[in-house]
Order: structure tokens, then sequence, then C-alpha cells
């Protein structure tokens, strides 16, 4: 099975069915075992009625025990190394559908992380989530092909021709009973794909619409919106349930087949076989043998008809790695090097001029035109933004993300310790309290970890649930700083803490990248008033360029934004 640390392998991309012979070809010996473990062990269950057949023939009419004692230890023989077979048989199958599932998990996560930033626009979190949680395991599920699926086909040929040697008419009923079940079914499974198909996209889109209700929960009943998200909730859930019917109903007759056409054909060889028994063309035994060997074969067919549809909904799923996978993250082809001391970054698009060594703010009504400069800043899109007059894309992404940090107020917060949690990309051992203990002092972090049981031992869950809003942001405010990247960009890092943590947050960040280049988006005065230089925004673009009491003196505009809905007044008397 495959490493945690192992190489998964490039995988083949070209479509779903290439890409599930890729997972089998990755674990060749393992997908030979299964296959031969899953032949024996299917041929021998019809070796049980050919010992029945020999131990009536020639120990029950001749009433010789002793070849009836001989025969019945041979059945049980075969039934025991059978049932060891089977063990077997199944544990290496499980390693099959481990390693498929393990290997398309680390092939998919891989290339998110190359993706980068470049994922959320091109693929919706519902997609990702659905392919993480169900994809995945429905590729994995579709690999039975490897033993059951091939242990099927080999035990249907081994009977008919066993049959073969017992009549002719029975085999060659045998021979054409598949070919007309696979035309019965055939039509079935294309449905059943193309439903599948549809089901998925629909499940994807409601994922991501769950992840937006859960996340913007408090926010739509501060607006009113909650009925509304939920009548497009309720009608989108409605449209997958009427979906998820139709997947229901194929496949409820691909079961059903699976189970009643064996079942019919078990009938139809019976009749046959009595009727050679009654004419004399065929012994009792014989008939038994018979009777035994389309019992045995209903197993198979049944497994035949299961095969296609685990390989039917596993080719849905891998078309859908396949689409993520086929994304490319966004092209980096720089070849100048970075600017070697610090340098002026400039975004042409808004204007924005960040001079180093010194604290900017941004200051927009709209946050998200403050965010869009952030990301061209911080090269997260295609921009004409300059870093010491080379453009960003120029410069390779290695050397841009080494020293330009975004610090978003939305950045994830792995499970673990807390000191993990800080320590970002490092191990946590490399990093001494110490300068950990600057960075929480400079975040206003301490009573978080005063208040956590074991301090910085503590767990802390996915995303920090078990911490506060404001808890969460100092956090994360921590781990940038302790990151000490000679540029930081950070997005609203206050937006979600009172007044007063807010005022001590300003001051000690200020104090804590004195000489080095930071830029904030904000609309607090409390922070605005210790910036080197506030850049107003309207409409994306830089309106006024200053100082925060400057600004609030000439633009009036900037001053209703920053005043929080109370008078100009009220507003200087706050930031003076």
């Amino acid at each position: 099975m495959i490493d945690a640390y192992e190489d998964p392998g490039k995988p083949d991309c070209r479509d779903g069915w290439r890409y599930l012979w890729w997972l089998v070809t990755r674990q060749p010996w393992r997908s030979v075992a299964g296959a031969l473990l899953g032949s024996v062990w299917m041929v021998l269950m019809a070796a049980t009625p050919y010992l029945m057949a020999r131990a009536v023939d020639e120990g029950l009419r001749r009433g010789d025990t002793g070849a009836l004692a001989g025969w019945s230890t041979a059945l049980f023989a075969v039934g025991a190394f059978n049932a060891w077979l089977s063990v077997m048989r199944h544990r290496v199958m499980t390693r099959v559908r481990m390693d498929a599932n393990f290997r398309t998990v680390k092939v998919v996560v891989g290339h998110a992380v190359r993706l980068g930033a470049a994922l959320p626009r091109r693929a919706g979190a519902g997609e990702v989530v659905t392919i993480g949680v169900s994809d995945v395991q429905t590729i994995a599920g579709a690999l039975t092909v490897v033993g059951p699926g091939v242990g099927a086909v080999v035990a249907y040929l081994v009977v008919a021709g066993l049959l073969l040697s017992v009549s002719v008419q029975l085999a060659a009923v045998v021979v054409l009973g598949v070919p007309v079940i696979a035309l019965i079914v055939g039509p079935l499974m294309r449905r059943l794909q193309d439903t599948e198909a549809e089901y998925r996209e629909r499940q994807g889109v409601l994922t991501a619409r769950i992840g937006d209700l859960a996340g913007g929960l408090r926010v739509l009943n501060g607006l009113g919106g909650k009925g509304l998200f939920s009548d497009a909730f309720r009608r989108d859930s409605q449209r997958l349930r009427e979906q998820g019917y139709r997947v229901g109903s194929v496949t409820s007759w691909m079961q059903a087949l699976g189970v009643g056409l064996p079942t019919l054909f078990l009938a139809v060889v019976t009749w046959l076989a009595a009727r050679l028994a009654a004419r004399g063309d065929i012994t009792v035994g014989e008939l038994v043998a018979v009777y035994g060997y389309v019992a045995v074969i209903v197993r198979p067919v049944a497994a035949l008809i299961d095969w296609g549809y685990q390989v039917g909904r596993g080719v849905v799923a891998a078309r859908r790695v396949v689409r993520l996978l086929r994304m490319e993250p966004e092209p980096d082809d720089g070849t100048c090097d970075a600017p070697p001391e610090p340098s002026v970054l400039h975004d042409p698009e808004s204007g924005v001029r960040v001079p180093p060594g010194r604290l900017t703010a941004l200051a927009g009504a709209r946050p998200a035109d403050t965010a869009a400069v952030v990301d061209r800043l911080g090269r997260y899109v295609p921009s004409e933004a300059t870093w010491g007059g080379v453009r960003l894309d120029d410069i390779p992404l290695s050397q841009v993300r080494e020293r330009i940090l975004v610090a978003d107020n939305e950045a994830d917060l792995f499970a673990g310790t807390l000191r993990e949690l800080v320590a970002g990309a490092r191990e946590a051992e490399d990093v001494d309290d110490a300068a950990i203990g600057r960075a929480v002092h400079a975040a206003v972090a301490d009573d978080i970890v005063q208040g956590l049981p074991e301090g910085l031992g503590s767990a802390i869950d996915a995303q920090a649930r078990n911490l506060s809003g404001g808890q969460r942001q100092r956090v994360r405010l921590v781990r940038a700083l302790l990151a000490d990247p000679e540029v930081l960009l950070a997005v609203e890092p206050t937006s979600a803490l009172d007044a007063h943590t807010e005022a001590a947050v300003a001051e000690r960040l200020r104090e804590a990248r004195a000489g080095r280049t930071t830029v904030v988006t904000t609309t607090s005065p409390l922070v605005l008033d210790r910036a080197d230089t506030v850049h107003y925004l309207v409409d994306g673009k830089v309106a006024a360029t200053g100082s925060h009491r400057r600004l609030l003196e000439a633009e009036p505009g900037y001053r209703a934004l920053v005043a929080r809905d109370t008078d100009t007044a009220d507003a200087e008397e706050v930031v003076a």
C-alpha cells in the first residue's frame, strides 16, 4: 500500500477509463495476486459440485463406503482451502482498494497545492469536497474488477467447460447466457453513467451552497437574507433529490437484474438438465453436478453485473478527478531575480505605491477592492504589478513567496497544537519560545495562550473552531508575524476585534514591523491613525493619499467611510 511520503506517480489524465487502469498498473503484483486468488477461489467453488457428483455416482450408487469417504474428505479439504483463499483474496483486494483510495487522495491534494490560489477560481468548493468525500471511495470500489471481476470471467469459462463434458446443449445455453445478459444490462449501465454524472454535478453545487450557508449564517441573519438563501437551498436540494431518485431507479434495476437474471438462468439450465436425466442422457450424479455448477455460476454472473455497476460509477467519479487534474496552475515563467534590497511595490491598476520599510494602509468602501490590490501585489492573480521596477510575474514565484507574505483574515487553520499552528511552514520544534512570545505579544494574543489548558501545547480544532472569531483572527496574525516576511500584506487583520484590543494590536503591529514593509487593508480609524501612508480607494482606484489625519480633513468621502456612522466631529475625537 502506498506510503504517506511516497510519490504517488503521474496519473493518466486522458479519460476516466485510463485513470482507473493507471491505478491498477501502479500496484501490478498486488493486482495480479488479487486476480489469481479471485480466479482460483471461484473455480474451486465449481469443484464442489464435481466432487459431490463423484461421491454420489461412485460412493452412494455403488455402495462403496471407501469411495464415499475419499470423495467426502476431498470435498472437506477443498472447502477448507477455499475458505482460506477467500480470506487472502479479501485481504489483497482490501489493500488494492485502499491503495487506489490513498493514491487518488495524494494525487488530488498534491495537485490542489500546485494550483494554489488558482484553485478557487477554477473549481468550486463543493466539487473539491465531493471528490474528497465521495468520489475517491467510488473509484476504489471500482477496482473490484481486479479480483472478483477477473475471477468471475475465469470461473464462468471453467464451468462452461465442465458442462461441455456433461452435455453440449447445456454448455451452449451457459455460453450464450452472458451475452444475452449483457444486451439487457448494457443500456442500463450507460443510463446509469449519465444519471450518476448529473447527480454528482448537482451534489457538488449543493455542497458548495451548504458551505456558504454555514460560513455566512450570521451575516445572512443580520441582513435578513436567511429566508431567501434557505429557499434557494430548498430548491437545489429538491432537484438533487429528484436526480437521486433517477439514479436510484436505474440502480434498483441493476441490482434486481443482478439477482433475478442469474436465478432465471439457474431455473432454465436446471429444467433442461432434469429433462436430460429423465431421458437417461445423463446420470443422477451428473444432474447433481449440473445443478451445483449452475448454482455456483450464479455468483460469477451476479459478480459480473455488480462489476459493471461499480465500474460505471467509478468511471464517472474518475472523470471528475481527471477534470480537476487537468487544471493547470498559473504559469511561472519568471527569469528575473527579485530586487536584492527592499524595494517599492507598485500596482498600476489601482495606482497604489508601497514604499519599503513603512506601514501602508488601504481603505475603501468595498473590501473586495482593497483585497484585489493585495492579491495583485502578492502575485495571486495575473497583473502588471511591479517590485523594484520589475514585473512580479517576471520573477520566479518561489522568490516572491519567500519574501512576500499575504495574510488573509480567512486563511485556513489546520488542526494541531497551538505551537504547530503558529509555526506555519516550519517545524514547531525549530521555533524558539522567545520568538513565539514576541509574536503573541504583538498580536495581543497573550490571553489566548494563558486561557488554554496547556498553553502553546493545547490542541486546536480544524479551522480553530474551539476559539472565538476574534481569537482566530489574532492567531492568524501571530502566525504571520512569526514568519517575519520582508513584505507583509495583511487583509483586515483586526476586523473581528473590539476597539480596545484593536488599538493595542495597531500599536504593537507598528512596533513589531518597524523598518519592514507592511500593508494592511482596513477602515478602522484606530489602525489607520498609526499608518505612515493611507491610500483611499474609490472603485478600486486611488482617490487620495496621505496621512489619516490629513485625509480626514481633506476628503469628505474618506471621513464618512472611517467615521463608522458617526458624525465627523465624533470621528475626529476618536482618532485624536
